[in-house]
């Protein structure tokens, strides 16, 4: 079987719900970010994609009739690049990353844009058909926007508790106090605020026409625990999470061009990263903020990696209290150090664009590794009704 290898990676700014994308809808996010990967490989011609696969989890609004076709028409590719869009809430477009690997691996493809797109903000209401024509009673709009909708009623309860909820359990159950997520939030904002100072996000990300927004739009400069401290909980009275510790609701587009070994003479540059090793997991749903733990041990396994031979890991940050479990039993597994993941910060402040995120994960480990000379790295996501996914680079720039 061949390999798939990463040649390209870029994004959008991600904005905050109601920001500056607000105005943006989903599938010109997507064509901005297909454009712009393929801008990076001047020398590949457009008819020479044989495939894309987007993702995207609400699909309930503009980004409805498979995003990625239409992203695909209006970015201004040939008719015949085909398009299919994916749904793994949190983990689409890693998972369309996945599912594209898979295909340029077994030889269906040698070259494979993927990635996707998401925009909170514009996520419709929607209301549920009736029955019957002419109801006497009331019908109540639902927002799309993030987390359970129109539950079936068969689904136990403990199964369909909020998002955060879950994560509230998660936390006592490993006994990760309220301090520990806060600092975890606050190196998260001002990582991500260094790495935009030094540039390292410069060639990573593209601009969307028309609109002035030059870098992430929820980081915070100069983030502290005292300000943090002074928010209430979100989900329970005592409870340890706050929209402070929390990955917000954002808007935002990435994508990443994979291709064969033999596709360097058509893409006209050489990769920069293998993809080593994928893993997905599933468990009981309440606890998936824990999933990418499993899950990045299938990676590792698959690709003959020990923890302790890795040099980087991007873990989304869905909340710190998921991604302080993660780290903590990645490192009882061998991993080096905690720092090693999310040098360059996290979704708590640049941003967790549901479809967008697993894109985002992988194309800043490609950087990292190439930047660092660091051999491994691990990119991982958890996945609302308990399932993680996780994708293992190998470095070779």
């Amino acid at each position: 079987m061949k390999s798939a290898y990463l040649y390209a990676a870029t994004r959008t700014p991600f904005g905050r719900f109601g920001g500056a994308l607000a105005a943006a809808r989903r599938d010109d996010l997507s064509a901005t970010v297909m454009s712009g990967a393929l801008a990076q490989v001047p020398g590949l011609a457009p008819e020479a994609v044989e495939d894309v696969y987007w993702g995207c989890a609400n699909q309930a609004g503009e980004d409805n009739r498979n995003v990625g076709r239409m992203g695909v028409l209006l970015a201004g590719l040939p008719v015949e690049v085909p398009a299919t869009t994916v749904n793994r809430l949190c983990g689409s477009s890693l998972d369309a990353a996945m599912s594209a690997s898979r295909a340029i691996e077994c030889g269906d493809a040698d070259v494979v844009l993927c990635g996707g797109v998401e925009s909170m903000t514009r996520a419709p209401w929607v209301l549920p058909k009736p029955s019957r024509a002419f109801p006497a009673g009331n019908t109540t709009a639902v927002s799309t926007a993030l987390g359970w909708r129109l539950v079936n009623d068969r689904m136990p309860a403990e199964w369909t508790v909020s998002l955060g909820e879950a994560n509230e359990l998660l936390g006592e159950r490993f006994g990760i106090s309220r301090e520990r997520q806060d600092d975890f939030a606050v190196a998260s904002h001002n990582l991500a605020d260094a790495a935009w100072s030094a540039g390292f996000y410069d060639d990573l990300v593209v601009p969307v026409a028309g609109i002035d927004l030059g870098r992430d739009e929820g980081i915070r400069p100069g983030s502290n625990t005292r300000t943090l401290a002074g928010l209430k909980p979100s989900f329970q009275p005592d409870g340890t999470i706050t929209a402070g510790n929390a990955s917000p609701l954002s808007d935002g587009a990435s994508a990443v061009l994979l291709g064969s070994p033999d596709a360097a003479g058509v893409i006209g540059s050489a990769p920069l990263a293998r993809i080593a090793g994928r893993g997905v997991v599933a468990v009981d749903p309440p606890q998936f903020g824990y999933a990418p733990v499993e899950a990045a041990g299938r990676a590792l396994k698959q690709a003959g990696v020990t923890w302790a031979e890795v040099d980087a890991v991007e873990l989304n940050e869905a909340f710190a209290v998921q991604s302080i479990a993660c780290v903590d039993a990645w490192l009882e597994s061998g991993l080096r150090d905690a720092a090693l993941v999310n040098a360059m910060g996290g979704a708590i402040a640049i941003g967790h664009p549901l479809g967008a995120s697993g894109g985002r994960v992988l194309g800043t480990l490609a950087k990292r590794l190439r930047e660092s000379g660091g051999r491994y790295g691990v990119a991982a996501i958890c996945i609302g009704v308990g399932q993680g996914l996780a994708v293992v680079l190998e470095n070779v720039a």
